[in-house]
């Protein structure tokens, strides 16, 4: 994903078996208009409890790039799904040449949905900026992508990383982001940190463990 311009990312949720996953769900969603590529990842930091979270927790996440045609299919019991289409601003960060084999998956919405607009600036701006700014190791694109319902949770940010350890670089993140604009109660770090049109819906770290073409 890190070299080609996606215009659409479907994603599954679920706590079924990878085996399973794969020889079941990945061919069907597959075999749909518009699916180009699945990626299928393991949470590599279950049940973390310094984020807040909206969403359930999963084991397995599975990610299909998709084109403007692909259409999110009924889910299976057990399975969750969440249609995103890239949001019209750049991503921000490091083409390092290397395959995306961890992700830091992060999903946000507004408080109320007239503050939408505000909270996408302020990620793009100040969130996602600095993040770039500082080089975390691991760390390659940043890319921004907004829910095509329009709901929960409204925008994606999508993290990609060339190393199989991404949550050791997630927790990285911070502390080089506290080293370029200062101390927690520094007015840059605070605006960098949060903003009031923010609800985080879910945050955690990913570990590839396969793809698979259409």
């Amino acid at each position: 994903m890190e070299d080609r311009l996606t215009p659409g990312l479907y994603l599954e949720m679920t706590d079924r078996a990878v085996d399973e996953y794969v020889s079941e769900r990945v061919p069907h969603v597959l075999a749909l208009t518009g699916a180009e590529r699945a990626t299928w990842w393991e949470n590599v930091s279950r049940d973390r409890d310094d984020l807040p979270r909206k969403l359930p927790e999963f084991g397995l996440l599975g990610v299909y790039e998709v084109s403007d045609g692909f259409a999110a299919p009924p889910v299976p019991d057990g399975v969750t799904g969440h249609r995103f289409r890239r949001y019209p601003r750049p991503a921000q960060g490091r083409l390092t040449g290397k395959p995306t084999i961890g992700l830091s998956l992060v999903l946000i919405s507004p408080r109320e949905p007239d503050q939408a607009q505000a909270l996408r600036d302020w990620a793009d701006f100040v969130h996602i900026r600095h993040i770039a700014e500082v080089g975390v190791p691991g760390f390659a694109m940043i890319t921004p992508y907004e829910n095509v319902a329009g709901g929960d949770p409204r925008f994606m940010h999508f993290y990609e990383m060339d190393t199989d350890d991404p949550e050791v670089a997630f927790q990285e993140m911070p502390r080089l982001v506290v080293r370029h604009l200062g101390e927690p109660g520094t007015e840059a770090l605070d605006r960098w940190a949060f903003t009031p049109e923010l609800r985080i819906m879910y945050v955690n770290s990913f570990r590839r463990l396969g793809e698979r073409p259409a």
